[in-house]
C-alpha cells in the first residue's frame, strides 16, 4: 500500500504542475454573425469601489455597459469611452482599444483610476447584483452594480 502512494504522489504532483503550467485561459471576440453573452453583457454597471475600499465622489457616477456585439460604452465620471470587450472561459475579461473624450474637469485623476481599472482588468466575479474586477495577480481592482 505504501509503495503504490510512493509511486502515486509525483505522478499526482506532475499533473499539477503541467496544470498550473498553462497559460491564461483566452478570450475572444464575437466573429460575424456570433454574439457576446453572459450575465455581464447587456445590463449598465456603475461603479461602487476602486480597490476594495475607495469611493470616488464624482458629479457623474462611472458606469459602462457591454453590448452583445462585444463592444463596450461608459463613462469614467469625466469622459465618456468606447472600446472593445473580450470574454473567455472562466469569467476572463479583457477590455480594449478604449478611446476617451477629452473634457478636462477638477477629477481627472480619479476618472483615471476608473478606465485603469478597466485595462487592467484579468477576471471578473458576479454575486447578485455586484460585479468585481480582479487583476491578473488576483488583486481585487474594483466593485460595480448593476443598475435597476
Amino acid at each position: 500500500m505504501i509503495a503504490k502512494i510512493r509511486y502515486a504522489l509525483p505522478l499526482l504532483m506532475l499533473v499539477l504542475l503541467v496544470g498550473c503550467a498553462s497559460g491564461p485561459a483566452p478570450v475572444s471576440q464575437p466573429g460575424e454573425g456570433e454574439t457576446l453573452s453572459g450575465p455581464v453583457v447587456g445590463p449598465r454597471w456603475n461603479l461602487l469601489l476602486v480597490g476594495t475600499s475607495d469611493r470616488l465622489d464624482l458629479p457623474t457616477t462611472p458606469h459602462f455597459e457591454i453590448s452583445p456585439d462585444g463592444r463596450v460604452n461608459g463613462h469614467d465620471g469625466c469622459n465618456r469611452f468606447t472600446g472593445s470587450v473580450e470574454l473567455g472561459p472562466d469569467n476572463r475579461i479583457e477590455f480594449g482599444q478604449l478611446a476617451s473624450t477629452m473634457m478636462a474637469c477638477p477629477h481627472m485623476d480619479e476618472a483615471g483610476q476608473v478606465t485603469a481599472m478597466l485595462d487592467t482588468a484579468y477576471r471578473y466575479l458576479i454575486d447578485h447584483d455586484r460585479l468585481v474586477f480582479f487583476g491578473p495577480d488576483q488583486r481585487v481592482l474594483g466593485g460595480f452594480r448593476r443598475s435597476r
